[in-house]
């Protein structure tokens, strides 16, 4: 693609970051050409120009284009033909038909063909102004939907529940910091909810009418993390067949979750160090810095603090992260939230799986205020919706039907919790010693134990 003038010499641009980038003008009238070329470059577009069909096939061959504005006569033939074509690319550009010939049949003809707008020549500055600003919406518009129809259906529900006592200062401080912009750390063991805590901040804040985008930093594999935080441009790496916008241009405007934060390696722990602290960043093969607004929030089932003394988490990062913390008390702390979250849980899964369920019996109720639920919020749905399927014609939830054994008693060793000892408790990472259970006078045989 012809360079632009701030690209010459790879000077590196700061450019705010827009959905549409790229821009072809197949135009064989000169004068509108490199008028229209003149606009757009003055808006900060990258442009090339082509005045035949053969020409514009050809830049598109070799890049990604986001927008085409397309006459529709042309040396070479119709500008509908190349409309048509393009309407059947995986990634299909947004196209602008323009003419000088301008009917009613033209232009039908060129909506139902798949043309995104359609402008009679010569057009004014504010009508170019109005198209673009429709294009840019609408690309952001689908992309972030694209995103987010490849994220997993959420049966957790989006409530954060209980009325514990621990619960309510938890509540008070949500409220408080969601209207504020400060980077959000939410620290917990896994389970607890800290994905719930992130939505409510975002639900809570001005910025809810933006894009809540989340990135799981465990489960993107160690070579394309990078990639999925910042973009890659076409060709930067094996694959890479099309540009790709990341996460953080996906949140322009809105809320990015990191979750599982300390699971990223050092390289990109600079990197995202850098795009808190200057909000810019680059993709992977590009030379272009680009401006995101977006508000962070973290989580993580580590004691970061730790993580820090332990040179595994950079110390810069987490003060940056660490503005306003958050921890989430687990289960085994707010037991007198567990029959209301029962009750519910109960109700929801009755509906998903068309159980008729009449309730919770007393006996039912104590074995799980006995649990020590080692994984949280999460292993308490899990137990109910296994309980809700098992209860048969009954309708009513026993023991029985909740996986585990209600007088197995387990201990804790000495080993201390990353987020502090808790004495009597299990938690995820700490060795479990199983004790002696009396079952019919004796005691119960370890492989016994290990198979409930």
């Amino acid at each position: 693609m012809t360079p632009g003038p701030a690209a010459v010499g790879r000077v590196q641009t700061t450019l705010t970051t827009m959905p549409i980038e790229k821009i072809v003008v197949l135009e064989d009238d000169l004068i509108v050409q490199k008028n229209l070329e003149q606009q757009l470059r003055q808006r900060r577009y990258e442009v090339s120009c082509a005045t035949t069909l053969a020409a514009a096939q050809e830049l598109l061959s070799r890049d990604t284009v986001d927008l085409l504005f397309v006459d529709i006569r042309l040396p070479d033939g119709e500008g509908t033909e190349l409309l048509r074509e393009l309407q059947d690319r995986p990634q299909k550009p947004l196209v602008v038909m323009t003419t000088g010939f301008a009917s009613v049949e033209s232009a039908v003809e060129c909506m139902r063909a798949g043309a995104f707008d359609y402008l009679i020549k010569p057009f004014s500055s504010s009508q170019l102004e109005m198209t673009l600003k429709k294009a840019e919406d609408y690309s952001r518009l689908v992309r972030v939907n694209r995103y987010l129809s490849l994220e997993e259906n959420d049966e957790t529900g989006h409530e954060l529940l209980g009325r514990s006592q621990v619960m309510q200062p938890l509540r008070q401080l949500i409220r408080k910091v969601a209207s504020t912009q400060a980077t959000v750390l939410i620290q917990g063991e896994s389970g607890t909810g800290k994905e719930l805590v992130a939505r409510a901040l975002y639900r809570l804040s001005p910025r809810v009418s933006g894009p809540f985008i989340k990135i799981n930093c465990a489960a993107v594999p160690e070579n394309l993390i990078e990639s999925e935080f910042f973009g890659h441009e076409k060709g930067a790496f094996t694959g890479a067949m099309t540009k790709r916008e990341g996460r953080f241009e996906l949140a322009h405007g809105g809320t990015i979750l990191l979750d599982e934060i300390s699971e990223i390696s050092p390289q990109v722990q600079a990197k995202l160090l850098r795009v808190l602290q200057e909000r810019e960043l680059e993709r992977v093969g590009g030379n272009r810095t680009l401006k995101v607004d977006v508000r962070v929030i973290a989580t993580t089932n580590r004691n970061l603090d730790q993580c820090v003394q332990r040179k595994e988490f950079r110390q810069d990062l987490f003060f940056r992260l660490n503005v306003v913390p958050i921890h989430i008390p687990p289960l085994r702390e707010r037991k007198e939230d567990i029959p209301e979250l029962s009750e519910r849980f109960m109700h929801r899964f009755a509906r998903k799986h068309g159980v008729r369920v009449k309730g919770i019996s007393d006996h039912c109720l104590a074995a799980l205020l006995e649990h020590y639920w080692p994984g949280n919020v999460r292993e308490l749905q899990n137990v109910l919706e296994r309980a809700v399927i098992l209860c048969g014609d009954s309708g009513l939830l026993e023991p029985d039907h909740l996986g585990f054994a209600p007088a197995t008693q387990l201990a804790v060793t000495d080993a201390p919790s990353e987020f502090g000892s808790v004495a009597g408790h299990t938690v995820a990472g700490r060795a479990l010693a199983p004790l002696d259970v009396p079952q019919l006078g004796g005691i119960l045989p370890l492989a016994e134990l290990e198979k409930r």
